[in-house]
């Protein structure tokens, strides 16, 4: 059976980094304090310190929640029972609209680099949305979809124009748009990869 502290610790933690991901996403990291977050989350600044070392902890634990959001919704249709190349497309427009999703933009997408460095943002990002983009592709390969390529190499190409189309949609005056036009272009290029 679980204690209450327990319960209260996990419930405070969670407050806390549900707060941070709400003012990091509307301020950005500069332009919010921990007094605020305490604030927004009903604790004591000393609740929050038993919980995170300082502001760019409370950030990564921000990013990884808003991250695993997403990796989990994609996880999710990756691993779903449509065949590989349709869950392959469906996992594309998903992370698409991920993009276009303010919390993430702003977090993973334009905070994240600054605040984190880019190595340690670039090592988060290879644990959760890398290994997706290779299982696809292995996927693919296996059910004879996609030619016999460097899974690897291949694989780090996807991540990279994936992560840069993230980049132009979180930057664009019109994300939908050039979300829609990015899609696009990626289902095209994945489409020549395709065996006919």
């Amino acid at each position: 059976m679980r204690s209450r502290r327990l319960d209260y610790s996990e419930s405070t933690r969670s407050a806390l980094v549900n707060s941070a991901v709400e003012l990091f996403t509307k301020r950005g990291y500069a332009g919010t304090s921990l007094d605020e977050i305490a604030k927004r989350a009903r604790v004591t600044k000393g609740a929050l310190y038993h919980h995170f070392s300082g502001k760019q902890a409370l950030f990564e634990a921000a990013f990884d929640s808003v991250e695993s959001a997403v990796y989990g919704r994609l996880e999710k249709i990756i691993n779903g029972t449509d065949a590989p190349w349709e869950r392959a497309l469906k996992a594309l427009s998903g992370f698409i609209k991920s993009c276009l999703d303010p919390e993430y933009q702003r977090i993973a997408i334009h905070e994240a680099p600054v605040v984190m460095g880019w190595e340690r943002w670039r090592e988060a990002e290879d644990r959760c949305s890398f290994g997706l983009v290779r299982d696809t592709l292995k996927a693919l390969i296996e059910a004879g979809e996609v030619d016999d390529v460097p899974v690897e190499i291949t694989a780090r190409l996807l991540f990279g124009a994936l992560s840069s189309a993230a980049i132009e949609i979180a930057s664009s005056a019109d994300p939908k748009k050039v979300g829609a036009e990015i899609e696009a272009l990626i289902v095209q290029l994945l489409g020549r990869l395709r065996r006919q």
